[in-house]
């Protein structure tokens, strides 16, 4: 019968005929133990299969070394390219990530911080769900002095950092491209507008339409369900109005590309007669027919900024830190917007 039982220091020390005190040391590479001496305590302790229980040894030290992330939903690459770069930060300093998705639901969100307590993470990084109106959830997250940073999907409240780009300056660039290419009907397909991010986003479309000395049409702003596997249903909307559109503003790029993919499907020629601009610069963007202009957003930078920033605070390094930071996006021109 296999024996489960979990060897300890003292098993360790009864093999090498030493003390556990010695064992520890020497598991810990402490310099005072003989380099020969260790290198024999790491042999053993592999060979005898033990396994040191970091997760206790931290909690002593009252750190977990464990940074939690909560993301609206996995199956996006610009959430993917925020992971990688909260990754890279937090590895290259030691620390762990447990990583949730609210799937776009305050619930489920609350259930999720709920859990990173209960981890006893040391820091949070937060991007909001959609139905998301407040951060009373995260209070007592607050109340325990925990560091909380909201990155993307942001609602700024005091002792908490904000990372984010200008979204009502990504709406109007990418709204003022198309009207600069002659459209004057522009659909905007956006999302929930009590998220800040697209809020932001619309308020930009609104300004540029202004500034161009053209009317709002709340008609030509449609509110799809961003998680519908299904997003070209989105064009059947558009191609049942009267009088198609010319433009299109989307907050993402998957359902821009879809909608392309529908506007072909109905003999409409992009961007000929509807010039089409996106949102995120996913990898999808690049390899749709035609290329898909679209608003650059630095996802990598973005996680990399929110772990530095983090860590800083764990540190007790942050004393002059803003409570926005705001990260800088272009307009990337391709040819589904470019009309000649």
């Amino acid at each position: 019968m296999k024996n489960s039982k979990d060897i300890t220091i003292y098993d360790i020390a009864k093999e090498l005929q030493i003390s556990a005190a010695t064992v520890s040391r020497g598991l810990n590479d402490h310099p005072a133990i003989k380099k020969q001496t260790r290198e024999k305590i790491h042999e053993t302790a592999r060979r005898m299969g033990y396994q040191q229980n970091i997760f206790a040894s931290n909690l002593r030290k009252q750190k977990t070394n464990t940074i939690g992330v909560i993301v609206p939903h996995l199956n996006s690459y610009f959430t993917s390219t925020v992971i990688a770069g909260i990754e890279k930060i937090a590895n290259q300093s030691g620390y762990n990530l447990i990583i949730s998705q609210s799937l776009e639901s305050v619930r489920k969100e609350r259930s999720n911080v709920d859990t990173m307590f209960n981890s006893r993470v040391d820091g949070l990084l937060v991007s909001l769900a959609s139905d998301t109106e407040d951060i009373e959830h995260f209070q007592f997250i607050l109340q325990k002095e925990i560091p909380l940073i909201f990155y993307d999907r942001v609602i700024e409240a005091p002792n908490c950092t904000c990372i984010t780009i200008d979204n009502f300056q990504a709406g109007y660039s990418a709204t003022q491209h198309l009207l600069e290419q002659g459209c004057r009907r522009v659909v905007h397909v956006a999302g929930n507008l009590r998220s800040s991010v697209y809020e932001g986003r619309h308020s930009g479309y609104k300004q540029a339409l202004q500034d161009f000395g053209l009317d709002y049409d709340p008609s030509l702003v449609l509110f799809p369900d961003l998680r519908d596997v299904n997003p070209g249903n989105t064009a059947q909307d558009i191609l049942a109005m009267d009088t198609l559109p010319d433009g299109l503003f989307c907050v993402s790029d998957t359902q821009a590309a879809a909608i392309i993919s529908e506007l072909q499907r109905a003999d409409i020629k992009v961007p000929q007669q509807i010039a089409v601009v996106g949102f995120n610069n996913d990898l999808l963007s690049r390899v749709v027919e035609p290329a898909l202009s679209t608003i650059h957003y630095p996802g990598q930078e973005m996680g990399e900024i929110a772990a530095r920033t983090l860590i800083r605070q764990l540190n007790n390094e942050s004393q002059d830190e803003q409570n926005t930071i705001v990260i800088k996006h272009h307009l990337i021109k391709r040819a589904s917007s470019l009309r000649e």
